[in-house]
């Protein structure tokens, strides 16, 4: 591929694109882009020497970035392709890439250690990255979350390993070619792009095909997909007996947990994960599971040692299970989830994390045509709580759908729920009995997290 001096970014606040957009500016590229709205990440690449716009037209594009001899354009799906300035790049004549095909070219040459699924690939992911890290190995990642431990989600490192996470989305993770595979979950989802639950199995065969001969996919226990020849399959569980799963699962103080990682080679005894939640523990034994399979195939050493000293001090990715209040009086998390099934993971693992206590969950849905497809299936797990309340959907890249918003979940959820605006949240919960409270979504329900947090803080 031609080397460019400027990268222009359409939806360059996005989680993913603006790892990329971190990793150009290191490179000292020049870097600008397009989002449709201000956020945290945002402000943090325009400290970082980016320069971002906000505005759709022609004229909002910096003068520098007009001469497609000298700049390259990377876009994300989300941004549709009559935007003003798609159109202009494209008519222009510019090279325009996808993000998932930039992540392609710069994973050429590396030891690439992906993690896929519908649910749970930003915490395995990250957790990859903060293990090769930790353990010695070192290497890069992007990272589909800002990790705490790395304070961001890009990680710079010497060596040849690259953790990413490869989103499905719009067959994103079609253009990887993965040493070491992980597939966490295949569910129904991202139907507007898919159309059936059907289509989705096959694109995780087609991604699993994709890694490289002689190497190892780590395959969740139950995921049924078309397995290729070739490689070595492993699977990997939360307790149930397998090639990776964990053992003697015990609960600590505050959601915690101790436990034991049983591999092929023996039992890593006594593990404690620094972040609560039993689903982390699954997670966990995903991504050691990847770190062994490294291990053996490169004939690195596997430290059992340093692997329970970095799994203790993994601090998690903001947004996944995050903890902003955990008292015996009170207690506050948010989680992304937007998915039925993580919903339903995340409110088992609390009731596991905190028996007897009333559990009350906040969603804000994300994507009308996620909630058309899957509304039964989020009453069904927000009735796992004691309460629920729904703001209205999330849009995103979408435009409304007659008939369908968060009353149509509301209505056939079995435990008492109710709707309330995302802005009236902070105040609607100082005035209700609260236990322990969950907040989810993809959406832009975060921006009231503090809010939320300061009023359960004073009932603690």
């Amino acid at each position: 591929m031609k080397s460019f001096q400027n990268i222009y970014f359409l939806g360059i606040g996005g989680i993913g694109m603006s790892a990329l957009a971190r990793y150009f500016l290191h490179e000292g590229k020049a870097v600008a882009g397009y989002d449709r709205t201000e956020s945290a990440l945002t402000r943090a690449l325009a400290t970082e020497g980016a320069q971002v716009n906000y505005e759709d037209n022609v004229e909002a594009i910096p003068e520098l970035f007009r001469n497609p001899e000298t700049t390259m354009v990377v876009y994300t799906p989300a941004v549709p392709q009559e935007h003003p300035q798609m159109e202009f790049f494209r008519s222009a004549g510019f090279l325009i890439e996808k993000r998932s095909q930039m992540l392609g070219h710069l994973s050429e040459g590396k030891y690439v250690m992906a993690v896929a699924g519908t649910h749970g690939k930003t915490t395995t992911s990250t957790l990859v990255a903060w293990l090769n890290h930790s353990m010695g190995m070192q290497g890069s990642a992007f990272l589909g979350g800002i990790s705490k431990n790395f304070g961001g989600n890009l990680v710079l490192g010497e060596g040849d390993r690259l953790a990413v996470e490869a989103d499905e989305f719009d067959r994103s993770f079609l253009r990887l070619k993965p040493d070491v595979a992980i597939i966490t979950a295949v569910s129904a989802d991202h139907l507007d792009i898919y159309g059936t639950y059907e289509a989705v199995v096959e694109a995780f065969g087609q991604f699993a095909a994709l890694i490289k001969a002689g190497g190892d996919l780590v395959l969740k226990q139950g995921v049924e997909i078309t397995l290729p020849e070739g490689i070595d399959i492993w699977r990997y569980s939360y307790d149930e007996p397998c090639d990776f799963y964990a053992r003697r699962v015990r609960l600590l103080e505050g959601g915690y947990y101790r436990y034991d990682i049983v591999t092929p080679d023996g039992v890593v005894e006594d593990c404690t994960l620094g972040i609560p939640g039993w689903i982390n523990i699954e997670n966990s034994v995903a991504a050691v599971a990847s770190l062994w399979c490294a291990a053996r195939k490169r004939g690195e050493e596997f430290d059992a040692e340093a692997l329970k000293r970095a799994l203790a001090e993994y601090s998690g990715v903001k947004r996944r299970f995050e903890f902003y209040v955990n008292t015996p009086r009170q207690v506050y998390m948010d989680d992304y989830a937007h998915h039925p099934e993580e919903l339903e993971a995340t409110l088992t693992s609390l009731r596991g994390m905190f028996p007897g206590r009333e559990i009350t969950a906040i969603f804000q849905p994300h994507l009308y045509t996620r909630t058309r497809d899957l509304y039964r299936e989020f009453a069904e797990a927000l009735s796992h709580a004691d309460k629920a309340v729904l703001v209205p959907i999330y849009p995103a890249r979408e435009e409304p759908i007659e008939g369908i918003s968060s009353e149509i979940i509301a209505e056939r959820v079995s435990v008492p729920c109710s709707i309330c605006e995302r802005e009236h949240l902070a105040q609607m919960l100082s005035e209700a009995k609260t236990d322990v409270v969950v907040s989810f979504g993809a959406g832009n329900i975060d921006a009231y997290c503090e809010a939320i947090a300061e009023q359960l803080r004073q009932k603690a």
